[in-house]
């Protein structure tokens, strides 16, 4: 039968997770939301970014390249994670937008990402650096702990509010590459690591609260004591 060949159907990019923080240090709150929502969005890949110069905060507890190692030992079980030295590396404030656009240029156009933010970080994203650029360069997944902040009424400021109008996705997966918000309810974990430093501060033990390679690495370099 003659005619004009079909197209070839346009690749399917599976989508990629940008979790950053300063994870001083990295904990299994961190790792069960990332695992969460590598599950419910169907994520390849998850990149831990640990903040080298975060610029909403002061300067974290430990050095940059301590908090490297502890992500990259604490992802190391898990073949869909991996740790990313880039924002490490980089000798300017770590700003996520300046992040996601070299992920954009690495990864084309068509790449769908998901940036993952817990609640309290979404609620103050229009302090952030060129913020409402962020929509243009990743879908964004909220997640909150059951009474969040974020579900409580006139939390959320209104030029958020406007967005999230707009982008608010009730399901996934999201169409496109980028430009929508999905909120997101996790297990519960009461875990953070202000109490984490805090009980190691005063030699207790924080066995259980973050993986034993990363517990390790803390009690061999004497961190947070």
């Amino acid at each position: 039968m003659s005619g004009t060949p079909l197209a070839d159907p346009l690749p399917v990019h599976p989508p990629i997770g940008v979790f950053g923080g300063t994870f001083d240090p990295i904990h299994f709150g961190h790792l069960r939301l990332a695992e969460e929502m590598a599950e419910a969005l169907g994520l390849e890949r998850v990149l831990f970014i640990p903040a080298g110069q975060p610029p909403h905060r002061g300067a974290p507890r430990t050095a940059s390249a301590h908090r490297l190692e502890m992500v990259r030992r604490a992802v190391a079980g898990n073949s869909r994670f991996s740790a990313d030295a880039r924002e490490v590396n980089s000798t300017r404030p770590s700003y996520t937008v300046d992040t996601l656009t070299a992920l954009r240029a690495e990864r084309g156009v068509d790449q769908p990402l998901w940036l993952l933010l817990g609640a309290d970080a979404f609620l103050d994203l229009p302090s952030w650096h060129e913020w409402r650029q962020l929509f243009k360069l990743a879908h964004i997944a909220v997640v909150a702990r059951p009474g969040s902040r974020l579900l409580q009424p006139d939390a959320m400021p209104e030029a958020l509010k406007n967005e999230l109008s707009q982008r608010q996705v009730a399901d996934v997966p999201a169409a496109g590459p980028a430009g929508s918000v999905l909120l997101w309810q996790m297990t519960p974990l009461e875990i953070s690591a202000t109490a984490i430093r805090d009980t190691l501060a005063r030699h207790g033990s924080a066995r259980y609260l973050l993986p034993d390679a990363v517990l390790d690495y803390i009690h061999e370099l004497k961190l947070y004591i």
